[in-house]
């Protein structure tokens, strides 16, 4: 036996996929507008939280400023962050830059960031690294995340003398020469305010204690406000 559908009862059927097929893009318009944008975090010891608890990092604390600095209707204004955003730490104790750079692309395919603040270098400089191989190696790193689509935020680092005064000053040099040639913004030192502030440093005068994560955010935030807000205007404005 055969059955004839009516143009009547195809054009009801056709207009039932329409609005399902609409009703499903504007779902995943409405998810993917309240879904947060994303902050990774790609550091060493000094971001990972190396000899305290790691909610008591920068990095966590961060995570509350940003809630408690979340633009809304009755907050604006120079200090407040528009949207939602979420952070990933996926800062290792030890790291490198090179070993930075290997990982990244897992990390921009698995988390997709919308920002990626890079704070590496000091175990290179500790080891004596030559400085113009860092300094491949952080653009080449800057580029790749910049070219997946991501804002970047450069965070610089001193080191002590222990290679001589000229091999400490063309490190902490090539993070301003960087971010010139590269248009990123900088935070010129990280621990601006820890390394000679009694208490702040723990018995290996390289790791900050926990009473210093709070001046290592102050010297973080103000540049990564900023970038949030323009990310966040971008966006809008898209």
């Amino acid at each position: 036996m055969q059955y004839k559908t009516s143009s009547k009862q195809w054009q009801t059927v056709i207009s039932a996929f329409l609005f399902m097929a609409i009703f499903s893009l504007a779902a995943a318009a409405q998810a993917s507008a309240s879904d947060p944008r994303k902050i990774l975090i790609l550091g060493d010891s000094l971001s990972s939280g190396y000899g305290i608890d790691l909610d008591q990092g920068w990095v966590k604390k961060l995570e509350s400023r940003i809630a408690d600095q979340q633009c809304t209707d009755s907050v604006t204004g120079e200090d407040c962050v528009p949207g939602k955003w979420s952070v990933v730490n996926a800062s290792i104790s030890g790291e490198t830059i090179g070993g930075g750079l290997r990982r990244l692309p897992r990390l921009l395919e698995r988390t997709e960031p919308d920002v990626v603040v890079v704070e590496l270098g000091g175990n290179d400089g500790l080891r004596g690294y030559p400085v113009q191989r860092m300094r491949l190696e952080l653009e080449k790193l800057i580029e790749l995340a910049k070219a997946d689509g991501a804002h970047v935020l450069l965070v610089g680092m001193m080191i002590p003398p222990n290679y001589g005064p000229a091999y400490s000053e063309a490190f902490a040099a090539q993070y301003a020469d960087l971010a010139k040639s590269l248009e990123v913004p900088l935070v010129p030192f990280l621990l601006d305010n820890v390394v000679f502030t009694e208490g702040y440093m723990q018995q290996d005068r390289i790791h900050p204690t926990v009473e210093a994560q709070p001046q290592i955010l102050d010297n973080v935030w103000p540049e990564l406000r900023d970038l949030l807000r323009e990310v966040g205007e971008q966006e809008s404005n898209s």
